[in-house]
């Protein structure tokens, strides 16, 4: 008993310094982008950096709303596509599909999921990209990243919602047939609102992702810096934008790059904050 208690103590304080050496770096990371941000924040200031829409380093613009409006615009779209898909994938796989069919799908999920987002560019930069361009040259444009951000987020999302539904008790489902509920009457009455915590978390990590991805969007959307007035509009990133310029940037450019890091950094701590508030047990299901 006493080594099993030793153990137990040691796991604990083992555990509590990866944790607080996490919470360390993750701190250390956003003090750096603030060090390196202060230049530019100094001249020219939160608010015009956000609100002008000139991006033009060599004259000293770097107003980043044409970049804030693309990143926005692609994963929203993202998301309304992903959500519901990934949601009836995880639906099916668990609640309707034969056994193996079901285990079979969640491997392909697996797959898809671990394939690097360069391998989900290419593909939309030599397939989506031409078939867009027949509808309105030159094809990479706020759609294309659209699509392919979505197929790269759809398989987290179903994923974790599958998950998440694994988790639900099965006397839930015993109890819903007992009480003479359907399969579907079950689900969206019992099944779901349980398992609402971990669907939640899903569409969250879904986008961080989203806001995150480099690679793809920097392949697919166009690289153009407007403000974007319909799908079909070539727009850049703000993740695209720190990939292209970072090597050659230098002064309050450079600075400009690491405000965007910031930027990127604050929205997802926001997100984080926001579902502790909506949903206190989300993050942790």
């Amino acid at each position: 008993m006493n080594r099993n208690r030793k153990t137990d103590q040691l796991l604990g304080v083992l555990v509590k310094g990866c944790a607080i050496l996490a919470g360390t770096l993750l701190l250390l990371v956003i003090l750096y982008l603030v060090h390196e941000s202060l230049p530019l924040l100094r001249t020219t200031g939160a608010g015009r950096l956000l609100t002008d829409s000139a991006w033009r380093p060599t004259s000293g613009q770097f107003g980043l709303w044409p970049m804030i409006a693309g990143t926005l615009t692609v994963t929203a779209g993202a998301l309304l596509l992903a959500t519901p898909i990934g949601l009836l994938s995880a639906l099916f796989c668990r609640c309707y599909a034969p056994r193996p069919l079901g285990k079979l799908l969640r491997r392909i999920l697996e797959l898809l999921a671990g394939l690097p987002s360069v391998v989900y560019g290419f593909w939309g930069l030599v397939v989506l990209v031409p078939l867009i361009a027949r509808i309105r040259p030159p094809g990479a444009s706020v759609l294309a990243g659209i699509l392919v951000v979505a197929i790269m987020v759809l398989p987290t999302i179903a994923l974790l919602v599958d998950a998440a539904l694994e988790s639900v008790p099965a006397d839930y489902s015993r109890g819903a047939a007992a009480l003479g509920m359907t399969r579907w009457g079950a689900l969206r009455g019992v099944i779901l609102p349980a398992a609402s915590s971990g669907i939640f978390t899903a569409v969250l990590l879904a986008t961080a992702r989203a806001l995150g991805e480099t690679m793809a969007a920097l392949m697919v959307c166009g690289n153009v810096v407007r403000t974007p007035e319909s799908l079909l509009d070539p727009v850049r990133t703000l993740t695209a934008n720190i990939a292209l310029e970072m090597a050659y940037a230098m002064d309050l450019h450079r600075s400009s790059l690491f405000a965007t890091g910031l930027l990127l950094a604050l929205i997802v701590t926001g997100l984080v904050a926001l579902a502790e508030v909506l949903s206190p047990e989300g993050i942790d299901a």
